[in-house]
């Protein structure tokens, strides 16, 4: 008889990440440390969830995309992007966005494992159009980009990005949560 389990995937960062702001490239926004798949964690059939919020403030209705991704796991600590898993279309932030919330949620299936690995996915992102209204957007955004190849014989960060429009000190975005779920 198979069993069957949820395994949360660490390390698990002790506080929110820092404020990000001045960017126009994408960047790495996650709470550090984050969440690494270990090489040959994943099997055919395993589906992985990954969950992020946090808060986005603004100046001048800047675009913002929001984005998951795996990578390569630096001398440092810090992660570099090697991997888009789904990023939003560019949306557009309020003129005087103040801390209001975002949330991503992305769910896929593994289905082919080794060097040249599989994971079929989508989820949505959720902005704050206020402190308290929300709108949403599919991620990614074209069914094409919902397979994503991975070589998943190595171990993989799992990370969230950011891309701004506009570089301004008030164009911040910070993530409160990151986690990473493995199902089977």
């Amino acid at each position: 008889m198979e069993g069957y389990l949820v395994e949360p995937i660490g390390p698990f960062a002790t506080g929110i990440g820092t404020a990000k702001t001045t960017f126009t490239t994408k960047q790495d926004i996650s709470p550090l440390p984050i969440p690494i798949i270990p090489g040959y964690k994943l099997r055919q059939g395993s589906r992985i969830k990954i969950e992020a919020e946090g808060e986005i403030s603004s100046t001048g209705s800047p675009t913002f995309i929001f984005g998951l991704y795996i990578g390569s796991i630096g001398t440092n600590g810090t992660p570099s992007i090697t991997t888009d898993i789904a990023l939003s279309s560019a949306v557009t932030i309020g003129a005087t966005a103040a801390a209001w919330p975002w949330r991503l949620e992305w769910r896929g299936i593994c289905t082919v494992v080794g060097t040249a690995g599989a994971v079929v996915g989508q989820g949505d992102v959720e902005y704050g159009t206020s402190l308290t209204a929300f709108t949403s957007a599919p991620i990614p955004i074209t069914a094409a980009l919902r397979t994503v190849t991975w070589d998943t014989t190595i171990a993989r960060a799992v990370g969230v990005s950011g891309t701004w429009s506009a570089s301004s000190g008030s164009n911040s975005v910070t993530v409160h949560n990151l986690t990473v779920q493995i199902f089977n």
